[in-house]
């Protein structure tokens, strides 16, 4: 509790400053790379800093929360990376294969196509850094020391699903497939020790959905994408408003990975 009220108490006043510098802020209705960019990395670095002060205070460096710096976009992170790549294309392609995605023509092209990459690249790696350390970082951290791991991650999964909830387009499915993916990241940090290969699975899985293929990202359409791309067919191949994570195919993909994963990553100690 404490850290979340650290954590609003910072992220707002960094939200005021950038109203004052007029920094393109997202709002529900107005919703943009550059936008989102600035509310991301205001939340990420709320996230630390509150986690830094605590640290402090409770005499843990902040690499104890799941984000060593010797590990730094290494290995984990860019095999994190290729795997959120082909699970998210795995989706698409499935829906495909069953007739409820058409790529369509290229919406960009030149310099705006490779600017709105690299913009939406940043983007979610904001993301993924903030979802994964505010979620799996400090706070899995510290619950898991009086309920376990894995009743921490059930709870905090729960939570980042129910949150999901507040994006407009977002339903009920969506929301459970987002606690299923959370549970999948938390698996990853319980069998590679850190964050890192969550932070670029969760990068790339969210560029692939808004940039490359096109297509809403847990209800959100965002501008500046890739493809002329379309849905069509019944929701349950779709997912609708929410995009491709409210497609019982989404679901088949995450159940695919997390078997595989626990395979190429058998658990030391698991309980």
């Amino acid at each position: 509790m404490i850290y979340l009220v650290l954590f609003l108490a910072i992220g707002g006043v960094e939200s005021f400053a950038a109203l004052l510098l007029h920094l393109p802020v997202a709002t529900p209705t107005t919703i943009t790379a550059s936008g989102l960019l600035v509310q991301e990395v205001i939340l990420l670095s709320a996230a630390l800093a509150a986690a830094v002060i605590l640290g402090v205070l409770e005499g843990r460096a902040l690499a104890v929360y799941g984000l060593p710096g010797a590990a730094s976009f290494g290995p984990r992170f860019w095999q994190g990376f290729v795997w959120g790549l082909v699970m998210v294309s795995g989706m698409i392609f499935l829906i495909r294969l069953l007739g409820g995605y058409s790529f369509g023509e290229l919406a960009l092209r030149g310099a705006a196509l490779w600017g709105y990459a690299v913009l939406w690249g940043l983007v979610f790696l904001s993301v993924g850094f903030f979802e994964e350390f505010f979620f799996r970082g400090y706070t899995q951290f510290t619950l898991a020391w009086g309920t376990g791991f894995w009743p921490a991650a059930t709870l905090i999964s729960a939570v980042f699903g129910a949150w999901h909830l507040g994006n407009r387009g977002e339903d009920i499915a969506g929301a459970v497939f987002v606690f299923v993916i959370a549970m999948f990241f938390c698996l990853t940090l319980r069998r590679t020790g850190n964050l890192w290969f969550a932070v670029g699975l969760h990068a790339s899985f969210d560029w692939g959905e808004t940039f490359l293929f096109s297509v809403p990202n847990s209800g959100l359409v965002a501008t500046g994408h890739l493809l002329n791309s379309s849905f069509h067919g019944p929701v349950w191949l779709t997912g609708g408003t929410v995009g491709p994570e409210g497609s019982v195919m989404a679901f088949v993909v995450v159940a695919l990975a997390a078997a595989i994963f626990s395979r190429v990553f058998p658990a030391k100690d698991d309980h």
